[in-house]
């Protein structure tokens, strides 16, 4: 496969400094390589670069940088939508207000395909707010919401041409979500496996019914990886920790189902913070998950050293 690696080294969408260096963080934890050594090719076009922008007032006095988000936002979809023609478009972030550009721009794509878009959104947090309801402002908690064309973002957010369907979303792993979220999703048609399910069900069967559903709509499948989807103890550099999160099987699981549906056509990696890392045990977690999206298996994994 062809893949393209995008930086988008967006950091104001959360409250916490530092996911502006999570794409250098994974090309030096060898993503492209990790890729070459699977046969695929892999080209870097580098970070992408916002417009300039005027600062954007809105009547919610927590919103920050919205000027800046929505620069980001048509920066990214524009990217999305151009490197999707040919290949696997790969976006490094930057923090979860990325995917508030990639998944219309390959919403745009895939509506020119004639087939519909599925996304996987493994996160600990539903990101389902609006530029209303959000209480904290950070606009990484928006994505959702507005790629599904919810109310709230009209006038602000560029306007919405192909929005998601509510019920082509599959949220995995999630484990903390606010009352005006869960309100609003209750009224969507999203899938919502919070980590109870996964506890009783098991991931592969979420997974797998999911993919199905895929397969039967001829879909193309976005999936969002959020690093706080892991549970802390494993990945550690992130600014929204939440307890209990996936294991490291659970995820190379995933990610090997997904491989192995042949149905993965573009991917974000968002809200690493290599700040808060161990010495890059995060950064080459993700690397090593993404290989199992693309072909690396159980039994071509190396014994570590003790």
């Amino acid at each position: 496969m062809e893949c393209t690696l995008i930086g988008a080294p967006l950091q104001i969408g959360a409250g916490q400094l530092g996911c502006e260096m999570g794409p250098s963080a994974l090309r030096i934890a060898g993503l492209r390589t990790a890729l070459e050594e699977l046969g695929h090719s892999a080209k870097d076009i580098g970070n992408l670069t916002p417009r300039s922008f005027d600062e954007i007032p809105h009547p919610n006095a927590v919103v920050h940088h919205l000027g800046e988000t929505v620069a980001w936002v048509e920066a990214l979809s524009h990217a999305a939508y151009q490197h999707s023609d040919m290949g696997m478009p790969i976006f490094l972030g930057g923090d979860h207000a990325i995917s508030a550009g990639t998944v219309p721009g390959l919403a745009r794509r895939a509506a020119e395909l004639g087939r519909p878009l599925f996304v996987l959104w493994l996160d600990a947090h539903t990101d389902f707010h609006s530029l209303e309801t959000t209480a904290s402002g950070n606009l990484h908690g928006t994505p959702v919401a507005y790629y599904t064309g919810q109310a709230g973002f009209d006038g602000y957010f560029p306007t919405l041409v192909h929005a998601v369907p509510t019920e082509n979303v599959c949220m995995i792993g999630i484990r903390s979500v606010d009352s005006a979220e869960r309100a609003a999703i209750k009224r969507t048609g999203i899938t919502v496996h919070d980590m109870r399910v996964i506890d009783e069900h098991g991931v592969a069967v979420l997974v797998r019914k999911f993919i199905e559903r895929v397969k039967a709509a001829n879909g193309l499948l976005h999936v969002s990886f959020d690093v706080d989807f892991l549970d802390p103890d494993i990945a550690p550099a992130v600014g929204t920790t939440v307890p209990g999160g996936a294991t490291y099987r659970e995820a190379h699981l995933i990610m090997e189902m997904l491989h192995d549906s042949n149905l993965v056509t573009s991917l974000d990696i968002v809200e690493l913070n290599p700040f808060l890392d161990e010495r890059g045990k995060t950064a080459k977690l993700l690397v090593d998950l993404v290989a199992s999206l693309m072909g690396k298996r159980v039994m071509d994994r190396p014994t570590l050293a003790g």
